[in-house]
């Protein structure tokens, strides 16, 4: 068990604006991996950063946490219109996330924002939350176990053929929240099959459904996904959270092609998809050496001295 001085030697890391990204990229997932009030206290203040892609992913931890100390800032952020969109969208699906139904008037509210990804994010957070209240408490861990142990923005469908999630995912008539179902379950099938049809994704019309699909892209690491994730990535008026959201696939998956194009796009003019490169590339030669573990290292490192 991590003391309150070790956390706050890996958060300081964090907070400190002078450290390279990458570093303090690595600082959060340590935060994130010891849990608790002291290291959602740290993840909090680091939202004044100038990096749109770290609070986003600031956000993203706070709800992969499930701790309910973190919706005061999550609150905050999402009513923060001076906040970047991916910022706020993030702020809202880990409020979702974290599963209290004291915030469902709020995610109401802000399911009407005038940013249509915020706006979105929201009505999948309500939806997630009514499903929870209604059905979800007990058949959340049996529906269609998810592999991969992360909290989803909806739970999957229950299981139907390939070809019938690829007909629900695409469906644009339907609600968004039924197509992530359809998202979600293809990902738990993670066949070759089920991958190419969820790729198919990254041509709807919602920039949040397809940076969506490229994040549970990332999540199944198949090769068979590199040259439609490559196709999003290299699309110069695709939306940035989009773009960013398939560089980070690509670094997942990690095969020599996803390292040529991640050099390819690490001098991006949009900040987001460069600082996503940065980072993936980071991530990439971190795993590959023989050096600590990313996500818990730098606690390590800090007890060593």
């Amino acid at each position: 068990m991590a003391s309150n001085k070790d956390i706050a030697a890996v958060g300081s890391i964090l907070v400190n604006t002078k450290k390279d990204l990458t570093t303090r990229f690595r600082a959060l997932f340590t935060l994130r991996n010891l849990g608790g009030a002291e290291a959602v206290k740290w993840i909090s203040e680091a939202f004044v950063d100038e990096s749109a892609l770290l609070k986003h992913e600031l956000a993203y931890c706070l709800g992969q946490m499930q701790d309910e100390s973190a919706i005061p800032i999550l609150e905050t952020v999402l009513k923060d219109t001076n906040q970047e969109p991916m910022v706020r969208h993030e702020a809202g699906e880990a409020l979702g996330a974290i599963g209290n139904p004291k915030v469902l008037d709020l995610l109401k509210k802000y399911a009407e924002d005038p940013v249509i990804e915020v706006a979105e994010t929201c009505q999948l957070a309500v939806q997630r939350l009514e499903w929870l209240i209604n059905s979800g408490e007990q058949t959340t861990d049996r529906t269609d176990e998810n592999p991969y142990c992360s909290v989803d923005p909806a739970p999957p469908a229950q299981r139907k053929s390939v070809p019938e999630l690829r007909t629900q995912l695409l469906d644009e008539s339907l609600p968004l929240f039924d197509r992530y179902r359809a998202m979600f379950a293809l990902r738990n099938l993670g066949t070759e099959e089920a991958v190419l049809a969820l790729g198919d994704g990254l041509q709807c019309s919602s920039a949040l459904f397809r940076h969506e699909i490229g994040y549970v892209l990332g999540q199944i690491q198949h090769e068979a996904s590199i040259p439609q994730l490559q196709a999003a990535l290299e699309k110069m008026d695709e939306n940035a959270m989009v773009r960013h959201e398939c560089a980070e696939a690509l670094g997942s998956i990690g095969k020599e092609p996803c390292v040529q194009i991640l050099e390819r796009y690490r001098k991006d003019q949009e900040r987001v998809v460069k600082e996503s490169c940065e980072v993936a590339l980071d991530m990439l030669e971190y795993e590959n050496s023989s050096q600590f573990q990313y996500a818990d290292g730098l606690l390590r490192l800090q007890s060593a001295h």
